[in-house]
């Protein structure tokens, strides 16, 4: 087996890394992984580092996680792979079922990553109305800062300038709505307040355009790439009666914090009722399948569904990937499933949360803006060091533990698997990385 300065090497000479200026490795290495066990990751020399971020929010149960493996072995050897046009399996017909059982959602449409669903809900939503007669109704709406994948239909509902910018004209672009990050709030002002301030804003839009309006596409509870930005959940129901009044679809983009990241299965659920009860569409990805296989889906209504059941083919939704339904994929979302049904996960989350929070709550360091929904707890470091974000991420490496901060923003978005010694770690690797970073100021 390659040593980690060997594969190191190889890998700069022949991959392309994503969300990376390749230069900057000139002077942060890359990490090589060999293997993963649990809450860990081991580099090639054996070395670990606790995987405080899920591998890019992906990882749910840890590495290595016997039932998701048995199940896609057990899969492997009965059908790897067969396309979904005019074909079906066992493993897509029963998550399938389980997925709309779960949301009140009655069609599930895959694909395999987040903007893949992003893709399919922004089209399906621009078709319905289109088959209903109303194809003025072109143009999405989303949240100030919003993050919604990169390929081009997504980046036009996204709000991060350093990925949309550089491809404005080749982007669909569309209107943001007042974020209601509870970081924004006026001095004294609730979380719940500034979200009904916020919801009153979009209201104020809608009303004027809503015969244009196709979708208000929305990242319930948590904005990731925003910095971890948390908002009441009063927000959700506000936005499903504006939408409801002026005949608009409502998309949930749970990608990122589905399958019990904010504390409940769907975050959609903390507004009340179902997901079913304030979206008409829901992205997921990542997490479905414990991290292991590239998955999404976009599950939606049974209305949205009629509006392409017709004798003509174009009124179908043709939209297609090879991979769709891929049924070792959907054997691993399925034993994910299995581990919620068969355990008190999000009741052990909330016990592994009440930790974590009491933890950071004790850092005698200069933070801001302390706060968790679930199992995802974030701050901002009050810090002038220009490289906060790559300098942390190093420091970090060295203590043990991968952390991967957004600007100033720390957070903890770990696997659910996490015991006290790992706590501890977590907590104390942390500080240190933070110590370490602002005495660099």
């Amino acid at each position: 087996m390659s040593g980690n300065q060997d594969l190191l090497q190889r890998s700069l000479q022949a991959v392309w890394h994503p969300c990376t200026q390749m230069k900057h490795h000139e002077r942060t290495p890359l990490l090589p992984v060999a293997r993963g066990e649990g809450a860990w990751l081991f580099d090639s020399d054996g070395k670990g580092y606790l995987d405080a971020v899920s591998s890019w929010w992906v990882n749910l149960f840890g590495h290595n996680q016997p039932a998701i493996k048995d199940a896609i072995k057990a899969q492997l050897d009965q059908l790897e792979h067969v396309m979904l046009a005019g074909f079906t399996h066992a493993p897509v017909v029963e998550l399938s079922e389980k997925l709309s059982a779960l949301t009140g959602l009655g069609h599930a449409f895959y694909g395999s990553d987040g903007a893949s669903a992003t893709e399919i809900a922004l089209k399906m939503s621009f078709h319905y109305w289109r088959n209903h007669d109303q194809p003025q109704k072109t143009r999405f709406i989303s949240l100030q800062n919003s993050y919604h994948g990169e390929t081009l239909g997504a980046l036009g509902v996204t709000d991060v300038a350093i990925f949309k910018d550089t491809y404005a004209p080749l982007i669909c672009q569309s209107a943001q709505m007042p974020s209601p990050d509870s970081r924004l709030a006026e001095a004294g002002e609730s979380a719940e307040a500034f979200a009904v301030r916020c919801a009153q804003a979009l209201e104020a839009y809608v009303a004027e355009h809503h015969t244009e309006l196709a979708a208000f596409i929305i990242e319930p509870l948590v904005q990731g790439a925003a910095g971890m930005a948390m908002y009441h959940p009063l927000y959700l129901r506000r936005a499903r009666e504006v939408c409801s009044r002026y005949d608009i679809h409502l998309i949930a983009d749970e990608i990122a914090v589905g399958f019990g990241r904010t504390g409940t299965l769907f975050a959609c659920e903390q507004a009340g009722g179902k997901v079913s009860d304030i979206a008409d569409f829901i992205c997921l990805s990542k997490g479905i399948t414990g991290g292991y296989l590239p998955l999404s889906v976009v599950l939606t209504s049974d209305k949205v569904y009629q509006a392409f059941y017709h004798e003509q083919t174009g009124k179908g939704f043709l939209h297609s990937h090879s991979y769709t339904g891929n049924p070792l994929a959907c054997s691993a979302a399925l034993a994910t499933l299995q581990l919620f049904e068969r355990s008190d996960v999000l009741g052990n989350n909330q016990q592994t949360a009440q930790q974590l929070w009491a933890a950071v709550q004790a850092y005698d360091l200069p933070l801001k803006h302390i706060r968790q929904r679930g199992m995802i707890t974030a701050f901002e470091v009050d810090s002038v060091n220009s490289q906060f974000a790559r300098d942390s991420y190093a420091a970090a490496l060295r203590h043990g533990l991968l952390l991967r901060p957004i600007g100033n923003t720390v957070y903890w978005m770990p696997p659910y698997c996490l015991d006290a010694a790992e706590i501890d770690h977590l907590v104390q690797a942390t500080k240190a990385t933070l110590v370490e970073t602002i005495a660099c100021n």
